[in-house]
């Protein structure tokens, strides 16, 4: 069983930054894609950010396009979730997922292994 554990949220003023990680019990081995979600009670689960653990390939959601940027690190089996000129809209729990298959979906259903999330508030 894949385990992922987040770290790196908290709280910050407009327009910062934080870098959320991500660690993984097994990386390149059995997992293909890691994503980055976000969830607000009451919202579904958004889509953030993916990457492919072989090609690096990435894909983001519009609404964070130029602010975030979603990286990796294998010989440390964690990714990273660097977050600039955050905005109050950005709140919310912000999960890891990861998947056997190398896909870049955008899609809470697609991923079988999730993290128990991080808090991340931003304030105006």
């Amino acid at each position: 069983q894949v385990q992922l554990v987040e770290s790196g949220g908290g709280s910050v003023q407009g327009g910062g930054s934080l870098r959320l990680s991500c660690t993984g019990s097994e990386y390149t081995a059995r997992i293909k894609s890691m994503a980055w979600f976000r969830q607000v009670p009451g919202n579904e689960r958004e889509g953030v950010a993916v990457i492919l653990t072989g090609s690096g390939g990435t894909r983001y959601a519009d609404s964070v396009k130029g602010r975030f940027a979603i990286s990796q690190d294998k010989m440390k089996n964690t990714m990273y979730l660097q977050m600039n000129v955050l905005q109050p809209e950005d709140t919310a729990m912000y999960y890891c997922a990861a998947k056997p298959i190398a896909t870049l979906s955008l899609l809470s259903y697609t991923y079988n292994y999730w993290g128990q999330g991080t808090q991340v508030t931003v304030s105006s």
